[in-house]
């Protein structure tokens, strides 16, 4: 995950805190000695406790999907998969503070994509129908002529299309390319990966951090 490290006005500095907090990494920033979880965001212990950091969109996947997908990308190091880890073995988290949900990359290689809503705002979870390496979760409502649209997104080979309009979307950019839409852009809404009852130690990571959170389930939806 991908934070934004200005709070208040403030640029923090952040390093590395050592110890381990439901079982995942900690920092510290260097102003105000605050420990902060790395999966939430969000200060933990000291003066900044409570405060978040704003998540940004960021994706975890394969170096060579990443470089097909963005070929001018420049890499401080690209060690192959440190995590020991297949991509399908995650969840993608959609955390919106007041409410989360979890999506199994596992399910989502069998379908290709989910419309939900969390905590009132209609999403999309997708796999690249052309390379499930790569996922995206945009929100279903765009800015057409003035007007506000909701989609509900169908596979359709390797694209995606809209139910409504038949309007076809780029899976990568989320611009609709072709149809009565075209033009339009699906927003592009952060989210993480989390493992779903695992890492390394086996510990359940999405129940640790997001214990009220909700697991998506193929057969449900909104």
């Amino acid at each position: 995950m991908v934070h934004r490290r200005t709070v208040d006005g403030e640029v923090l500095v952040f390093g590395n805190q050592g110890a381990l907090w439901r079982n995942a990494m900690t920092w510290w920033d260097h102003s105000s000695g605050s420990v902060w979880s790395q999966p939430l965001g969000e200060a933990i212990a000291g003066p900044r406790t409570g405060q978040r950091l704003e998540l940004v969109p960021s994706q975890f996947t394969s170096w060579r999907s990443w470089r097909q997908a963005h070929p001018a990308t420049l890499a401080l190091d690209a060690p192959g998969d440190p995590t020991g880890f297949d991509l399908a073995d995650f969840y993608i988290v959609v955390d919106f503070s007041v409410e989360a949900r979890a999506y199994a990359i596992s399910d989502l290689r069998n379908i290709g994509f989910v419309n939900d809503t969390v905590a009132g705002v209609p999403v999309a979870v997708v796999l690249d129908p052309g390379d499930h390496e790569r996922w995206y979760v945009f929100g279903r409502i765009v800015d057409h002529a003035g007007q506000a649209v909701e989609v509900e997104l169908v596979l359709d080979g390797e694209t995606i299309k809209d139910v409504a309009s038949g309007s076809t979307w780029d899976p990568l950019t989320g611009r609709a390319v072709d149809g009565p839409l075209e033009g339009a852009d699906l927003p592009r809404l952060p989210a993480l990966t989390s493992f779903p009852g695992g890492g390394p130690t086996k510990a359940p990571i999405f129940d640790a951090f997001w214990p009220n959170g909700t697991v998506w389930r193929p057969g449900r939806s909104g």
